[in-house]
C-alpha cells in the first residue's frame, strides 16, 4: 500500500538527479557520494546540537522505491553496501560506533516515500534516543559532508563499491 501522494514530488528523487532548489532541504554540497544507482548525502536533519557532530548521512537508491516493501533486493544490496562504507567512514573520522536504521509507513516515521537508509555516528553517552531532529544549516552541512565525502573516498580506496551486476 502506498502512502505517497498521487502527485508526489519526491525530495530524494529531485536530489538523486541533482534538481536543487528551495523546495529540497538539501544543497549540491551535502552530497557525499554518487554512483549511477546509488546516492548518499548528508541529511539536514539531525539528532544533535553539538557543533562538532560529524553529521549524518542518508543512503538511497536512485530509482524510487517507497519502502522496504517494493525495493528488489539487488538494489537492497547496493544501499546496504553503501550504509556499511559510510559508517567505516564514521569510523575513520573518530566515531565510537554506528547506529543505521530505516523506516516504513507513518506509523514506522517514515516522512520521506523514497527508500532510505540513515546511518548515524555514535558516541559514548550520546542521548541520540533522545535528542529530537533539529535542522542543520547549509554551511554547517556542507562541511560535515567534505569531512565525509574524504573519508568516504579513504574507505572506496580500501574497500571499493563493486558495480551493479544485472538482475
Amino acid at each position: 500500500m502506498s502512502h505517497q501522494p498521487p502527485d508526489y514530488d519526491c525530495p530524494f528523487c529531485r536530489v538523486a538527479q541533482d534538481r536543487f532548489d528551495e523546495s529540497v532541504w538539501t544543497a549540491p554540497d551535502d552530497v557525499v557520494f554518487r554512483a549511477s544507482d546509488l546516492c548518499a548525502f548528508v541529511s539536514a536533519g539531525q539528532f544533535s546540537a553539538d557543533p562538532d557532530y560529524p553529521g549524518h548521512v542518508l543512503v538511497i537508491p536512485v530509482v524510487h522505491h517507497e519502502s522496504l516493501y517494493d525495493i528488489p533486493d539487488g538494489a537492497l544490496g547496493r544501499v546496504s553496501a553503501l550504509r556499511r562504507r559510510v559508517s567505516l567512514a564514521f569510523k575513520a573520522l573518530g566515531a565510537e560506533g554506528t547506529s543505521s536504521r530505516q523506516h516504513n509507513e507513518p506509523a514506522g516515521n517514515q516522512d520521506v516515500w523514497h527508500y532510505h537508509e540513515h546511518v548515524l555516528p555514535r558516541f559514548a553517552d550520546d542521548g541520540l534516543y533522545v535528542q529530537p531532529r533539529r535542522r542543520v544549516d547549509d554551511v554547517r552541512r556542507a562541511a560535515q559532508a567534505a569531512r565525509i565525502r574524504a573519508a568516504l573516498t579513504g574507505v572506496l580506496a580500501e574497500l571499493p563499491l563493486t558495480p551493479p551486476t544485472s538482475s
